[in-house]
C-alpha cells in the first residue's frame, strides 16, 4: 500500500511539473511612440509592439504590451518582460520599484536596442548586464557591421547561422562606450568607429538582495523595423525570449520565413 502510494504521488508530481512545462509563455511587450520621424522604420516601435503581439501567439506564447511601462498587476502574469522602447532604461522611482520586485521573483528580462538607454547606466547595468547612456560622447553609429559570433554552439545562437559560419553581416546600429557587468555571457561582438571590439549581443544570469535567480537576455540590434524579419535575427530574438523565460530556446521556433 505505502509503495502503491508512493507511485500516485511521483506520478503526481510528474503531471504536474509536466502540466507546468506546456504552460505558455507569458510575454509583456514595454513599447513607445516611434522616434526618429517620418516613413524610414527605424525605431517604430509601435510596429514591433503590433506584429510581435500576433507573431508570439503563433509560436504558442500569450503575449500583452502597451507603449508605457506594465503595471503590478500585469507583472504578477509576465514571464519574460521585453523593454524595446525609447529610453527604456529611463524609469520613475514607482517603474524602477515594480522592474526590481519582478526580478526578485525570478521574471525574465529582454532589452532590444534602444530599451538599454538611460540616464542610469551603473544601476541598470546591474539588472541587464550592460546599459549605455544617451548624450556625452557619441556611442552609435548606424550603417553595415560585422558580427562575430563568440560562442556557435551556445544553444541561443544554434541554427543563427549556417554550419561552420561565425560572422553576420548587418544592416543596424551598434552601440559602444558601454556600462557592462564582468560576469555577462558575450555572444556577438563588433568593432566600433576606433576598431575596439565591443559586445553587441549577451546573456546575464543574476539575483538581486532577497530575490530568486533570474535571466536576461540583451541584443544591442533592433535600429530597422525590417530586420525583426530577418530569419537569423529572428531566430536569435526567440531563443533568446525562450532563453530568459527558463525554457527550451527551441520552444518559440520555427522561424517565420521573411
Amino acid at each position: 500500500m505505502m509503495l502503491a502510494n508512493l507511485r500516485l504521488v511521483v506520478m503526481g508530481i510528474t503531471l504536474g511539473i509536466t502540466l507546468q512545462a506546456a504552460e505558455p509563455l507569458r510575454i509583456f511587450i514595454r513599447s513607445s511612440p516611434k522616434t526618429h520621424g517620418g516613413a524610414n522604420g527605424n525605431h517604430d516601435y509601435p510596429a514591433f509592439l503590433d506584429s510581435w503581439s500576433k507573431l508570439l501567439p503563433a509560436h504558442g506564447a500569450v503575449a500583452a504590451g502597451a507603449p508605457r511601462f506594465p503595471t503590478a498587476d500585469e507583472l504578477s502574469r509576465t514571464d519574460v518582460l521585453i523593454d524595446y522602447s525609447s529610453d527604456g532604461a529611463n524609469f520613475s522611482a514607482p517603474e524602477k520599484e515594480l522592474l526590481e520586485a519582478y526580478l526578485r521573483r525570478g521574471g525574465g528580462l529582454v532589452v532590444i536596442h534602444d530599451g538599454m538607454c538611460g540616464p542610469e547606466p551603473d544601476w541598470f547595468s546591474r539588472l541587464a548586464g550592460g546599459a549605455k547612456m544617451h548624450g556625452g560622447p557619441k556611442n552609435s553609429r548606424s550603417g553595415m557591421m560585422r558580427l562575430h559570433f563568440e560562442d556557435p554552439a551556445n544553444p541561443i545562437l544554434r541554427g543563427a547561422v549556417e554550419k561552420g559560419a561565425v560572422d553576420f553581416d548587418f544592416d543596424d546600429e551598434m552601440f559602444f562606450l558601454l556600462t557592462t557587468q564582468p560576469g555577462i555571457k558575450v555572444l556577438a561582438t563588433t568593432a566600433d568607429p576606433t576598431g575596439k571590439i565591443v559586445p553587441q549581443l549577451w546573456t546575464w544570469e543574476n539575483k538581486l538582495p532577497g530575490g530568486k535567480d533570474y535571466r536576461a537576455f540583451v541584443t544591442l540590434q533592433g535600429h530597422k523595423i525590417t530586420n525583426f524579419d530577418n530569419p537569423v535575427f529572428q531566430g536569435l530574438l526567440l531563443r533568446g525570449i525562450a532563453w530568459a523565460g527558463g525554457r527550451s530556446t527551441e520552444s518559440l521556433l520555427p522561424v517565420t520565413a521573411p
